[in-house]
């Protein structure tokens, strides 16, 4: 068997700079909405060694947060997720990595960032804890915290939990950034398929003033009558 890699930063940059391929800068510059720098490594790569580095001491995945290069934290936010699905994973270590997560919110500012392991760390941790942060997170005036309010019912939506999903797209549901819209959508779409009556009700009060993002991607999985009348009071204006 291989040896086991020293579970460092410095050793995860070092692997990770091996996988490097030319970049077009201000291309990936655009499609993430940052100015990070990159290295031009594979999302599929980053998540291989991700799983490689998977029981990383928090104060090292800390220093990899503090990275201006995109793939670096893209790793230290897979190794969060994965140690904090695993099921050898102490509860003391969720609450550890739940903990530096939020600590470190700033340097987890684009939507990839938030959408590898958010709902892992944050909706994992919270699933048998009270939820009021996510309420707080929702009205940050830091369009990446209120991403990670809302996508954080991921996890709570796997169990059959979709109060806070449904109360928290209601809050965002006029949000002004394109990025929250998407997956204020994305979620409705997902607890209406365990809750279909609530989904039509946020829908009849809603449907006529939410951004058409946001409804396109709720309604998705209704039937294409249905799908055709929310359209309609999207249309007109108007509500039933």
């Amino acid at each position: 068997m291989p040896d086991s890699p020293q579970l460092t930063a410095e050793a995860f940059v070092a692997e990770l700079r091996t996988h490097g391929t030319p970049v077009d800068l201000e291309r990936s510059r655009r499609h993430f909405r940052t100015s990070n720098d990159f290295l031009g490594v594979r999302m599929g790569q980053i998540f291989a060694l991700g799983k490689k580095y998977a029981d990383m001491p928090p104060a090292e995945i800390d220093k990899l947060l503090d990275s201006s290069i995109h793939e670096v934290r893209v790793g230290a936010v897979s190794i969060m997720g994965k140690q904090a699905v695993k099921k050898r994973t102490t509860a003391e270590r969720r609450k550890e990595l739940f903990e530096l997560y939020l600590r470190r919110i700033d340097r987890i500012d684009t939507w990839d960032l938030v959408d590898v392991s958010g709902h892992q760390v944050i909706g994992g941790y919270l699933i048998d804890q009270p939820r009021d942060l996510l309420y707080r997170l929702a009205e940050s005036p830091n369009w990446w915290e209120r991403r990670v309010a809302i996508y954080s019912t991921l996890w709570f939506m796997r169990a059959g939990q979709v109060d806070d999903t449904f109360a928290l797209a209601e809050i965002l549901i006029d949000d002004p950034h394109d990025l929250i819209n998407k997956v204020v959508g994305g979620c409705l779409r997902g607890a209406g398929d365990t809750d279909r009556g609530r989904l039509l009700d946020i829908l009849d009060r809603y449907a006529a003033t939410m951004p058409r993002v946001t409804l396109r991607f709720a309604i998705e999985h209704l039937p294409e009558e249905t799908r055709q009348h929310y359209l309609g009071l999207k249309r007109h204006g108007s509500t039933p």
